[in-house]
């Protein structure tokens, strides 16, 4: 049976890590559209395009070197062949992601290679509009959301282990900028949908955000 389940929420919330266990228990694929909208980033850095126009956005993404594949049940980025992973990551890539996700076009570019994606799958995915925007017919939607202090600390701690040294407070700044552009932008900002599970891991292990999503998850597919 084909079902998608999709998980939405701030940044540093967990969403990623949960995605990508929630999808190693249910035995699916596990899609990663926040590496996505990175790897844009990442192109139009390497190209000096980030203030690029419209048509020039447009011309680049559709000769774009990039590619997006599923092997193994997982989403793999490429660039001239290359496979990105850390440099998808760096601080740069942070402070530019939200600006280039907010461009109509790139949105476009994306959803329609995420929709793609998602056709005949069993799929976990995450980021911040998929239950909203992309796969509104979701077997499950969840939110996930978590106090700044906490996405603070885990974000810094996963800079830490990378080598890359920021200050407290200059991470939690850029979470908070994330933040503000991902719920105010115009084009399918960052929105709690009606139906969604909500799930506040401020005081969770990772292993309890995934048992109490995986236990949903299984819910709603025996009621199917």
């Amino acid at each position: 049976m084909k079902f998608v389940v999709a998980i939405d929420g701030t940044a540093s919330s967990g969403k990623s890590t949960t995605a990508r266990l929630l999808a190693e228990k249910l035995g699916v694929t596990y899609m990663d559209t926040g590496a996505m909208y990175r790897a844009v980033t990442y192109l139009l850095l390497e190209k000096d395009a980030l203030e690029s126009s419209d048509g020039l956005l447009q011309n680049l993404l559709l000769s774009s070197p990039l590619e997006f594949k599923i092997l193994h049940r997982k989403l793999y980025v490429y660039l001239d062949g290359k496979r990105l992973s850390d440099e998808l990551r760096t601080p740069e890539v942070d402070r530019w992601v939200s600006p280039v996700a907010e461009r109509a076009l790139v949105r476009a570019f994306l959803v329609a290679k995420q929709r793609e994606i998602g056709k005949r799958r069993r799929l976990v995915c995450e980021g911040r509009d998929i239950g909203s925007v992309v796969f509104p017919d979701a077997v499950l939607k969840v939110f996930m959301t978590c106090e700044l202090e906490e996405r603070t600390r885990r974000r810094k701690k996963e800079l830490t282990e990378k080598g890359i040294e920021r200050g407290f407070e200059e991470v939690k700044l850029n979470l908070q900028k994330r933040d503000e552009i991902d719920s105010t932008r115009k084009l399918s900002p960052l929105t709690r949908t009606t139906d969604a599970f909500y799930v506040d891991t401020t005081h969770l292990t990772i292993e309890e955000q995934v048992a109490l999503i995986e236990a949903e998850v299984r819910k709603r597919i025996v009621g199917k």
